[in-house]
């Protein structure tokens, strides 16, 4: 009698970034909001900031673009994650299962996609449901950088 089949392993395991069906792609993305809290350059060290404050769009409780369809059409500066784009930004979080899959490291136990539940995330304190100050432009760009956060 043969040996029980492996599982197969999950798809970000599996797959690289330009494998990945569009279903897949968008599946990854956790729903943090992290990404689009706004993000400012050191234009001396080019080292990046984060803020407490997010992208016109983000709705801060759900941590949800409110116009994700069109959200390159009304946000000027909104980056569209592509493999190319995973690769060459800076400012992924440690956390975000895009730079996680491009490193060829695993989803950790939070993670919707591993543990069947998209509050998993927020439980885990890894979103930024809560933590938002206010959208952009609610904040002069002085106060900006008085909204800096580790």
């Amino acid at each position: 009698m043969p040996p029980p089949a492996e599982p197969e392993r999950p798809f970000w395991l599996r797959k690289s970034l330009e494998e990945m069906t569009p279903t897949e792609w968008e599946s990854l993305c956790d729903r943090c909001g992290r990404c689009c809290l706004i993000k400012l350059e050191d234009d001396e060290t080019g080292q990046v900031h984060y803020t407490d404050v997010g992208c016109t769009l983000l709705d801060g409780s759900t941590c949800r673009c409110r116009d994700y369809p069109r959200r390159q059409e009304l946000v000027s500066d909104c980056v569209r994650l592509t493999p190319e784009t995973v690769r060459n930004v800076p400012w992924l979080p440690r956390t975000c299962a895009y730079r996680l899959v491009k490193e060829g490291q695993d989803l950790p136990a939070w993670h919707p996609l591993v543990s069947g539940d998209p509050e998993t995330v927020h439980r885990a304190g890894i979103s930024v449901r809560g933590q938002v100050a206010g959208t952009e432009g609610d904040f002069t760009l002085e106060e900006l950088l008085d909204r800096v956060v580790d």
